[in-house]
């Protein structure tokens, strides 16, 4: 009997291996739909170590979503979140051995063609050790034994292509300073080609040269009186 129980234990270690299972990072959403904002995003690093305590948590982004659009929600005390071109570190005290490293990001919005996000992920502890979360299953293999940090997401809700909105990294340039509507329309309008001149200016002229007209016309009629006048003596 006792053999034939060695023996079973001994075909259960060749089955499921002779030590526990491998730690990895998990992660999970609190709105996991293609096209969504605000959605918070959360990180389960499991510490394998009994001797050293995980330090930073390094995380590549997906394509479809910018390491400006990603803030901080939370993260183990003393931990700050590093932007980096490509993604983000947050990193901080060591913690404790065997303490999972948790931490949760918000994005601003989701791809909205995406159906899943990978997540790839590198763990430092304080004695040096990394461990790189990395490998992406494919036909090949299916089950790889560093499996990256895998987000499903359901279908994007209607019209969420029209709504989403860019990222940093494709936000349009600063448009230039513009002009109110009233330079606008100043600006637009021709130069009147109207000779006439109804300006205050313009009637004081006027008037000048009537008065002009009406001097010369009483001078000439004196002349002529004075003619006149020579002329009966």
């Amino acid at each position: 009997m006792a053999v034939a129980t060695g023996a079973a234990i001994g075909t259960l270690t060749v089955v499921f291996g002779g030590s526990p299972a491998a730690a990895h990072v998990e992660v999970v959403a609190d709105n996991p739909q293609a096209g969504a904002g605000n959605v918070t995003v959360t990180f389960t690093g499991e510490g394998e170590s009994t001797r050293a305590g995980i330090v930073s948590e390094r995380v590549v982004l997906p394509t479809g979503i910018a390491p400006a659009d990603v803030r901080l929600v939370s993260a183990p005390p003393g931990w700050t979140l590093t932007v980096a071109a490509d993604g983000y570190t947050v990193a901080g005290p060591a913690l404790k051995p065997k303490d999972d490293a948790v931490h949760s990001v918000m994005v601003a919005r989701l791809p909205v063609d995406a159906t899943v996000l990978v997540f790839k992920t590198i763990e430092t502890y304080s004695d040096g050790k990394v461990s790189r979360w990395i490998d992406v299953p494919d036909a090949a293999n299916p089950e790889p034994e560093n499996p990256a940090p895998a987000l499903k997401l359901r279908p994007a809700a209607p019209g969420a292509a029209a709504t989403s909105v860019p990222t940093s990294s494709s936000a349009p340039a600063s448009p230039s300073p513009a002009t109110s509507p009233t330079e606008s329309s100043n600006a637009a309008a021709p130069a009147s080609s109207d000779s006439s001149d109804n300006t205050p200016v313009g009637w004081i002229a006027a008037i000048g040269g009537i008065v002009v007209v009406g001097a010369l016309g009483i001078a000439l009629l004196a002349r002529r009186r004075r003619s006149d006048d020579g002329t009966n003596t």
